[in-house]
């Protein structure tokens, strides 16, 4: 069995309370950083440096340009990549103690970081910006920390994988969310609202889907789309399976036994909501 799709849930919700916990966003306006989405965008992009609009645009695939452009390039006027990072893992590490009492600083936590750490740095980095900007940072010394790095890195390699996925397929970013709410996936008015497609933008995505013959005359995926649709999240846990080749399926074993009861832990503090505009489903 591909352990792409076993591992996410447990590696994206250790990674993924950064995006939910009030530490993050306290951080981030104490830095002048105005506004929950300016916050988002620079502070996962701020390991590609001052990025443009459009290159965090490109790399995140499904937000809206103009949402996008609201943030960037201001952010960078107001604190510098480096000082957002340093907010980024400060709020890591105050949230992970917060949500994590009984295993930060366990022998549990270190064998995990341990065991991530090998994974993450095991694939090739052509193809994957956002991964390899990331794995240009230094790695924290704190075990719950540098299980956190690993579980990011291990996130972004999965996520530039599902973008070339997705840009294989011929979706735009408007298309995959549509094809999602139409598989029954995360509900559109939680995309929607999240990634900010206007109404008319979905209904001209919408459009476009079904003259590819993915929806029927109801919005719904038909066997096309239904196909084309699996095809994507196929190739997305092909292309996520590098880690965990090289782990090996004995360690991947042990790094999901000891990774899921804290990504439950986290879930069950309120650190991610399920569900949740990531799709990422309880572990």
């Amino acid at each position: 069995m591909r352990y792409a799709r076993r591992l996410w849930p447990a590696f994206e919700t250790y990674h993924a309370h950064i995006y939910f916990v009030p530490e993050a966003a306290e951080a981030y306006r104490e830095l002048g950083l105005k506004g929950g989405w300016m916050g988002y965008f620079a502070s996962r992009s701020a390991a590609l440096g001052p990025a443009s609009s459009g290159l965090v645009t490109a790399i995140f695939f499904n937000f809206h340009p103009a949402m996008v452009a609201r943030a960037l390039p201001d952010a960078w006027a107001l604190a510098s990549p480096e000082d957002i990072l340093a907010a980024r893992l400060r709020s890591a590490d105050a949230a992970l103690r917060r949500l994590l009492p009984d295993h930060v600083g366990s022998p549990a936590e270190a064998e995990a970081a341990g065991l991530a750490r090998e994974a993450a740095e095991a694939p090739a980095l052509a193809g994957r910006p956002l991964f390899g900007a990331l794995r240009s940072l230094p790695w924290p010394e704190e075990p719950h920390l540098a299980l956190w790095h690993a579980c990011t890195l291990l996130r972004e390699h999965r996520g530039d994988g599902h973008v070339a996925a997705l840009t294989a397929a011929g979706l735009d970013g408007c298309e995959a969310h549509v094809t999602i709410t139409a598989a029954g996936g995360i509900p559109r008015e939680t995309l929607q609202v999240n990634r900010k497609w206007s109404d008319e933008e979905w209904a001209a995505a919408e459009e476009r889907l079904k003259g590819r013959g993915w929806l029927d005359a109801d919005g719904v995926l038909t066997d096309a789309g239904r196909a084309g649709r699996a095809e994507v999240e196929a190739r997305t846990d092909a292309l996520a399976e590098e880690p965990w080749r090289a782990l090996g399926s004995q360690r991947t074993e042990r790094l999901l036994e000891l990774l899921t009861p804290m990504a439950r832990a986290i879930n069950a503090a309120g650190g991610v909501p399920v569900p949740n505009p990531v799709g990422v489903p309880a572990p």
